[in-house]
């Protein structure tokens, strides 16, 4: 699981403990773990799907998370999505190995590869699809990496799309105190330090690899929810080191810290324990959530459906071309 590494953990900068100026830090507890069932997406590629069984008022201002394989394709087995509408809320794609191409109908589009991310807000409405390379439908490889859905408030969901390419290179890398784990902020503020990512709504989103026997403690915003999804490995997670594994997501409580630690022993296939960490401020409005749409109202939602089915979101360009 390559994503973002570097040879020295303890050259970043360090994350500076909770509670140093004297307050007793609250980790916050763990009030839910769930498993995320398997499945299909797109034309077939698999996913587990990580918000199942959450209520969404808990996932707020999350809708929707897939972890896309990970899979190791045989030659001219991978796959992607047809072209497809989105109105409402924000992808972000996360790829931590392998390639996607992505590409809309305004003319946008690029590659993204190990540790890069693309963040398309689709606000009142665009056509995108996403899909691998023909090098790698051609050679076959390895394939893993994360589609969230970030809701927009009520107020934003009428705004122009628009694309944020979130390069590797542009990621902030953290170390935890003692370099046990390697913290990669992609959106939101840890600590004093900030992601690249530029968020409608106040969230946060974390890799941090945390070698055997580490321990992860962050700062968050106690204004935010905390979700801790496992991409790989196995550890414990709030204070009373609660047990969870690969595909499995902890809701937290309440307190101003996320801590994890990872086990001692570790399967060979999952070296160390890579969990995504998740937060946001809830938008607290009602959500009508179907298929690509993500409205407030049945009545939005229909109207969705209607726009584009005439047109209104764009048309598929007569050529699919990638930068």
């Amino acid at each position: 699981m390559p994503a973002v590494t570097v040879e020295d953990i303890l050259s970043l900068p360090r994350i500076t403990p909770v509670g140093t100026d004297g307050a007793a830090p609250q980790a916050r507890p763990v009030e839910t773990i769930t498993n995320a069932p398997s499945g299909f997406e797109g034309e077939g590629f698999p996913v587990r799907r990580a918000f199942a069984g959450v209520p969404l008022d808990r996932l707020d201002p999350f809708v929707h998370m897939d972890q896309m394989g990970e899979v190791e394709y045989a030659p001219g087995e991978p796959k992607g999505t047809p072209w497809h509408p989105h109105r409402g809320f924000e992808t972000v794609t996360y790829i931590i190995d392998g390639t996607f191409e992505h590409q809309d109908s305004a003319g946008g589009g690029g590659v993204i590869t190990n540790g890069d991310t693309q963040w398309m807000t689709a606000g009142s409405g665009i056509l995108h699809i996403e899909r691998p390379p023909e090098a790698l439908v051609a050679s076959g490889g390895l394939f893993h990496g994360i589609q969230l859905w970030v809701n927009l408030p009520a107020s934003d969901k009428w705004v122009a799309p628009r694309y944020q390419d979130i390069g590797r290179q542009r990621v902030t890398l953290l170390s935890s105190p003692d370099g046990s784990a390697l913290v990669r902020v992609i959106a939101g503020r840890v600590g004093d330090h900030l992601g690249p990512g530029d968020t409608y709504t106040p969230i946060t989103m974390v890799h941090a690899t945390v070698a055997p026997g580490g321990r992860l403690e962050l700062p968050w915003d106690p204004n935010a929810n905390a979700l801790v999804y496992v991409l790989a490995g196995q550890g414990r997670v709030g204070p009373d080191g609660r047990p969870f594994r690969t595909g499995q997501l902890a809701v937290l409580g309440s307190g101003d810290t996320v801590v994890v630690d990872a086990d001692r022993i570790q399967e060979s296939r999952a070296p160390s324990l890579d969990v995504l960490v998740l937060g946001g401020r809830p938008i607290g409005e009602p959500v009508a959530h179907y298929g690509p749409f993500v409205m407030n109202t049945r009545a939005e939602l229909a109207q969705a459906f209607e726009d584009f089915q005439k047109g209104r979101m764009g048309t598929v360009p007569a050529t699919h071309v990638v930068d």
